[in-house]
């Protein structure tokens, strides 16, 4: 028979395992503001990688293709997309994630090492040009990331709230600009989600 000396020690070895994991899963500490951490700098260096020929004629090639596509039409594309990240068969993902646009914007998110998380342009109307990654919808229209940039000119830039990425233990924020086109007319959106936890690990751009 087990003494009660023996089951207070077997219980306490026992909870120390099962607190251990959670342990190691401590919440990283917001390492700072966005607003700050994100310099001028570092949007600068951004626009020079964007300036990138296939961007802007990526994003002029949709803006022609869906320029009278309805809002009904936008719904049905998103709801499509939405579907085909759950389905075998993926023709409009696929026809995205493999176009020159997407493939440029993997390299560019490849050589960050781990500084963006994820980059996706938007052309005219919020819909998808290219992507680093599968993105959860395919119109961000409805959103601040493109709400509080195209519509307000070529020179908008929104750095949205950090949020906590619980699979890599980091903070990440949006940020978020128009795109214009030589004549700085705006065409479109870009939204570059930044791991704040590597930016501060670098000290800043």
């Amino acid at each position: 028979m087990m003494s009660c000396r023996s089951k207070v020690l077997t219980g306490f070895f026992a909870a120390a395992l099962f607190a251990a994991p959670h342990a190691a899963m401590a919440k990283a500490e917001l390492p700072g503001d966005p607003n700050v951490l994100i310099t001028d700098k570092m949007i600068k260096d951004i626009r020079e990688w964007l300036a990138n020929p296939v961007v802007s004629l990526s994003i002029n090639s949709q803006n022609r293709l869906r320029t009278d596509m309805t809002q009904d039409q936008i719904d049905a594309a998103d709801a499509q997309w939405r579907a085909e990240r759950e389905a075998d068969d993926q023709p409009l993902v696929a026809a995205i994630l493999t176009n020159p646009l997407s493939s440029y914007l993997t390299q560019v998110q490849a050589r960050s090492g781990g500084l963006y998380a994820e980059i996706f342009v938007m052309d005219s109307k919020g819909l998808n040009v290219g992507q680093s990654s599968i993105t959860s919808d395919f119109w961000q229209g409805d959103e601040g990331k493109f709400q509080n940039t195209y519509p307000n000119g070529p020179n908008a830039v929104f750095i949205d709230e950090a949020e906590y990425n619980e699979d890599t233990d980091t903070w990440r924020s949006q940020l978020n600009m128009t795109m214009s086109d030589e004549n700085r007319q705006p065409i479109g959106a870009v939204t570059i989600e930044v791991n704040l936890n590597e930016l501060v690990r670098r000290g800043g751009q």
